[in-house]
């Protein structure tokens, strides 16, 4: 079993991406960027252990893709790889970042050879520029561009993490803590993914895949004698309201269903807990936004969506359109795409009798296409 473990850097929230899509979760194929790296990592057999970090966000998500070991990352770099290192029991480990994901074979076979050699290898690249600091040009040949991934002695690592001054990379840590690193030559292929521009750099990323992904959603409410009644996002005139967590509002919580069917991303339920005081007579509309925000975030596009909605009462004929515009807005898709029915049971059953109101949603999603920006 290799004496060596991989700890995968994956907890930024891509602030500097300007995208609204973590570039964590921009799909190569049909996997998203940090799966396709620990993928391509995993299958080299190097690793005893592959660690992922992740924002709280993210990970019980991350969890549906694969079997690593996922660790809730910090505010910081240096916090995720404190959280994460107390889950490494090899003498070594290699820190790396997803965001660097074309790293070669020959690239990673090479940081290894290089293993028990000094406390930290680290790869870096010369510059070629003339350098000017402090308004002084200064010898570029002392210069070095460092990359990751780094390997490390695991104990050296740990006991330079306990410093309290924040570092950039593994190998200053552990030189402000005593130890010692040593420099190897690195790869002008592995650039790292920081802004939007970079993606154009990387050979090794395959397109997204074109599947579209379908959800559908099931939601009832009774009556309430009491309370305004919503539908679709809107103010429906009524004597009645809905019993309900929220505002009740069916239509969007099957739609919420809908798309998180779609983007395997579980149910509302699980997302907004209706034992929760947090979303206690919420507008089911800040729901939704909310749900849109994730998806646009883990890197799917809504394509359609389209709603049937089966009362006996109210009658909802004259509230299609304005419910269309609504959820439009929200979902940031043409109205055209948001597509309303309203039916009856043919007075059968609780909907039937007039009791309630039952919604079935259907959503289409696709994989944000980042080749085309």
């Amino acid at each position: 079993m290799p004496n060596l473990t991989l700890i995968l850097l994956a907890a930024g929230s891509s602030s500097r991406f300007e995208l609204g899509v973590k570039k964590q979760w921009l799909r190569v194929g049909s996997q998203p960027l940090w799966q396709f790296v620990a993928g391509k990592c995993e299958k080299t057999k190097h690793f005893s252990k592959i660690i992922i970090t992740s924002s709280a966000d993210d990970i019980e998500f991350m969890k549906q893709y694969a079997d690593y070991t996922f660790v809730e990352g910090g505010a910081t770099r240096q916090e995720s790889l404190k959280n994460s290192i107390k889950e490494v029991n090899t003498e070594f480990v290699l820190v790396s970042d997803i965001a660097r994901s074309c790293i070669s074979n020959e690239f990673l076979n090479n940081i290894i050879s290089h293993i028990g050699k000094s406390d930290c290898i680290v790869p870096y690249l010369k510059v070629t520029d003339t350098i000017v600091y402090d308004d002084k040009t200064i010898d570029r040949d002392r210069v070095k561009r460092v990359q990751t991934p780094q390997l490390s002695l695991t104990a050296a690592l740990k006991s330079a993490l306990l410093q309290k001054e924040e570092f950039t990379d593994e190998s200053s840590a552990i030189v402000a803590n005593g130890g010692k690193r040593e420099f190897i030559l690195g790869e002008e292929s592995a650039h790292k993914i920081t802004h939007i521009e970079d993606l154009k750099k990387l050979t090794c990323l395959a397109p997204p895949s074109n599947d579209t992904l379908s959800g559908v959603g099931f939601d009832v409410h009774a009556f309430d004698t009491k309370g305004d009644m919503y539908l679709g996002g809107v103010k429906i005139d009524s004597e009645y309201g809905f019993i309900a967590h929220s505002d009740g509002d069916v239509a969007i919580h099957a739609l919420i269903d809908a798309l998180l069917g779609a983007a395997g991303m579980g149910d509302i339920g699980m997302m907004f807990p209706d034992n929760s005081d947090l979303y206690k007579d919420i507008d089911s509309k800040e729901l939704l936004k909310k749900v849109v925000t994730k998806l646009r975030n883990f890197g799917f596009v809504i394509v359609n969506v389209d709603i049937t909605i089966a009362a006996e009462k109210p009658r909802i004929g004259n509230y299609k359109s304005l419910m269309r515009k609504t959820l439009s807005t929200i979902l940031n898709i043409e109205s055209q795409r948001v597509n309303i029915k309203a039916t009856t049971t043919e007075k059968l059953g609780f909907i039937g009798r007039g009791e309630g109101v039952g919604v079935i949603a259907n959503a289409n999603l696709k994989y944000f296409d980042w080749t085309k920006i």
